[in-house]
């Protein structure tokens, strides 16, 4: 196997290692402060036996939501004092393992929100309009004048009930442009009720059953964990609207793919627009094979130019404050 080329600049050993390509900006920013820097120049995962190897004699560590931080990481890499992890959360570090060895983690909250309730919303016009067959249908010229019934036909989002699985940042994002921009009624579920939130939102709470039940669209932003992987399976699709439309911008896992497939296929549910996956980058053949009803994005929720200069920035910012005095406001341990 041939893998991807590192490299740093300068003449002395690197002090950092990325394990991912950042903005150059966030590499500058590092490299003024004193710090060698080494980059994975290409974009793609590294093997963990690599990622080891790379990390090894480095006092700092940039990595991704998707790289594999675990105890074995840590005790190889005996010199590292901190890890600046891009994303959300650190599901993919071994906190304990990093507190045994006195490493400082931090990570980049909040970076993703608007992007990703972009997308979101983008996904949830794309399905409910059926934009990505529209414009196959307007490339191939398989349209005529203008129609009362014209295909492919739509339904509206305007002042239908939204049902929103978790009402964190990202989904109060999508609450509020729902509300305000589409009259759309709220109703969401999370772990703990949110008053000041919907004073604020307009939205309602309530229990999961009535959700899927209410709901002409359900969006999901909750992470993944034991309670919610395979969240939605036959079940739940048995209990949606057959007119709802299905949107997953939060983790892969969270969605049973063969059970979705199955649900579109028997048109249990209208549509559904995915952009995360159980198997990443493996996106289930059953899925694949679903055109019509079906819209996939490849991991993309915020994939924005200014999302990526905002996280590749406070990460090495992070880093740089994590390993000059151990104290930063995104900082986990």
């Amino acid at each position: 196997m041939v893998f991807p080329k590192i490299g740093f600049r300068g003449s002395s050993a690197p002090d950092v290692f990325v394990s991912r390509k950042i903005r150059e900006e966030a590499v500058d920013h590092l490299e003024s402060n004193g710090l060698k820097v080494e980059v994975n120049e290409i974009d793609s995962k590294l093997p963990k036996d690599v990622l080891i190897e790379r990390t090894k004699g480095k006092k700092g560590l940039i990595c991704l939501l998707n790289d594999e931080i675990d105890r074995e990481l840590i005790e190889e890499c005996e010199k590292l004092e901190a890890i600046s992890n891009i994303g959300g959360g650190v599901g993919n570090i071994d906190i304990n393992a990093a507190k045994e060895h006195n490493i400082t983690i931090t990570y980049t909250p909040g970076v993703m929100t608007e992007a990703t309730a972009d997308h979101t919303f983008a996904l949830l016009l794309g399905a409910s309009r059926k934009i990505p067959r529209a414009d196959e249908v307007a490339r191939n010229d398989e349209w005529g004048s203008w129609e009362v019934l014209k295909s492919p036909m739509g339904i509206n989002v305007h002042e239908k009930t939204l049902g929103i699985v978790g009402l964190g940042q990202i989904g109060q994002a999508v609450a509020k442009r729902a509300d305000q921009g589409f009259d759309m009624d709220v109703i969401y579920i999370d772990k703990k009720r949110k008053s000041d939130m919907e004073r604020e939102l307009g939205c309602k709470y309530t229990e999961f059953n009535e959700l899927l039940q209410e709901s002409d669209f359900v969006t999901i932003h909750v992470p993944l964990n034991p309670e919610t992987k395979h969240m939605f399976g036959e079940k739940e699709f048995k209990k949606m609207k057959k007119n709802a439309i299905l949107v997953n911008t939060a983790d892969g896992g969270i969605i049973d793919e063969k059970a979705l497939a199955k649900a579109l296929k028997n048109n249990e549910i209208r549509a559904a627009a995915i952009d995360t996956f159980e198997n990443e980058p493996i996106i289930n053949s059953e899925l694949k094979e679903i055109k019509n009803k079906l819209i996939l994005t490849p991991h993309i929720g915020a994939a924005t130019k200014e999302t990526a200069h905002e996280l590749s920035m406070m990460a090495a910012k992070n880093l740089i404050k994590a390993l000059k005095d151990k104290k930063t406001s995104d900082k986990i341990n």
